[in-house]
């Protein structure tokens, strides 16, 4: 259908957007208090396990989802490291524990990262541990 003469059609090119924030724009990503949004700083959070979990424990230290990413990667991931080396010290047939347990490990790693990124930085849970180390995350959170 064609406009009638002497009515401007609309103009050429995309519709415009509304600006961020608006209902139908594109919104603005969830800061953190260490300049990245959430989602960058909670996958990082996880990036080196519990390493990276110590060290985004201070730098997120005003942002509660932040730190409380940080604090469960410290809760979750040094015990199980710890449990490996010590199932590496065993005798041979008893060491395949420590092989389950590093399989564990890394699912774990790899389900925290994919989560973290997805999730946009939101606390979520993890199957099977979150009953356990989500309550020492929180308390670990809650004294830095």
């Amino acid at each position: 259908m064609q406009n009638p003469p002497g009515q401007p059609g609309p103009p050429p090119g995309p519709p415009p957007t509304p600006p961020p924030g608006q209902f139908g724009g594109p919104q603005p990503p969830m800061m953190a208090s260490s300049g990245m949004d959430k989602k960058t700083a909670a996958t990082l959070a996880y990036l080196l396990t519990w390493v990276t979990g110590i060290i985004f424990l201070f730098i997120g230290k005003d942002d509660p989802d932040v730190k409380f990413h940080a604090a469960r990667a410290i809760v979750t991931f040094l015990p199980l490291q710890i449990l490996i080396t010590l199932a590496g010290l065993l005798p041979s047939p008893v060491s395949y524990i420590g092989i389950v347990i590093w399989i564990g490990y890394v699912v774990g790693w790899l389900y925290c990262l994919y989560a973290s990124w997805t999730g946009g930085g939101q606390r979520f849970t993890i199957p099977f541990l979150s009953g356990v180390v989500d309550t020492f995350a929180e308390q670990l959170a809650a004294k830095v």
